[in-house]
């Protein structure tokens, strides 16, 4: 089915890393569970943003992917999906993700642009700076930022430590994700901090920025004055960092896809569990 096709072109799985943490913003800006017809516009422009993100970064690397091992069998470069079918399914994504805006409030609405102009930025961003990691993080840092705004109209500037918490948490994983290709970056002029500094350091940054991560995590709960069960699940959440990047090492990246894909989701939903313990 085409259907199919493109959804693991945008790999819809992957939703499971930003939506968790637009709950969580939603959540702690209702003080409680925001309206369902809230939550449902929240998912809508969720799911359109980062089908049109994943959509854009698949065409915009398109030749890069055809010429890496790893990613030639891709729906664009093995040829499931032709780039114009590819950017009619983005101009899709895309207005819809500006009519779940519109549905949620003009603030939003007026906000979608910036949105958008985020996401096309970070596509080409690894063909000019190693620091491409943090700039998808500023794209997913959208979903808590723009749930928030979607629940409350406004932007109180306490939520830009869960903003800051998930920019820095995107950016230790995405650096981990990268270690697979450094020779390949090396070699098509690709950056990436593992092509600019190294495995061993990319290590070392990774883990810094969880720790950074983590400590944004606490101090979000303390901003908000959040409920013990906050603060239990984020030394639930510290133990998943830990063992995430104990799957992970210099001479030994066979895991690095469990550290990738499983850790991170059962770490962002973690986070959305104790947040809705809290309020429960």
């Amino acid at each position: 089915m085409k259907l199919l096709a493109y959804l693991r072109m945008v790999k819809i799985e992957h939703s499971v890393f930003a939506l968790p943490f637009a709950f969580v913003a939603a959540l702690i800006a209702a003080s409680g569970i925001p309206p369902w017809r809230t939550v449902a516009w929240i998912v809508v422009a969720m799911v359109a943003a980062r089908s049109a993100a994943m959509g854009l970064n698949r065409v915009i690397d398109r030749k890069i992917d055809a010429a890496n091992p790893r990613t030639r069998n891709r729906e664009i470069p093995a040829g499931v999906i032709g780039s114009g079918e590819a950017m009619v399914f983005i101009i899709l994504s895309l207005a819809l993700l500006v009519y779940a805006a519109w549905q949620l409030n003009d603030l939003c609405l007026k906000l979608s642009p910036l949105a958008i102009s985020v996401l096309v930025l970070y596509s080409y961003t690894k063909r000019f700076t190693w620091a491409a990691h943090f700039v998808l993080g500023l794209a997913i840092a959208g979903a808590p930022l723009g749930a928030w705004i979607a629940v409350t109209g406004t932007l109180d500037p306490r939520v830009l430590a869960l903003g800051a918490a998930v920019i820095f948490w995107l950016a230790g994983f995405d650096t981990l994700y990268a270690l697979q290709d450094v020779d390949f970056d090396r070699a098509h002029g690709l950056r990436s901090i593992p092509q600019r500094f190294g495995i061993p350091n990319a290590i070392r940054f990774a883990r810094l920025a969880h720790l950074v991560a983590w400590s944004l995590l606490v101090l979000t709960g303390l901003l908000f004055d959040l409920s013990p069960f906050y603060f239990l699940g984020l030394f639930f959440v510290a133990a998943l960092f830990i063992y995430e990047h104990s799957l992970v090492r210099e001479n030994d990246l066979s895991k690095l896809n469990m550290a990738f894909f499983n850790m991170n989701g059962y770490i962002s939903v973690s986070v959305f569990v104790f947040t809705l313990a809290a309020y429960l």
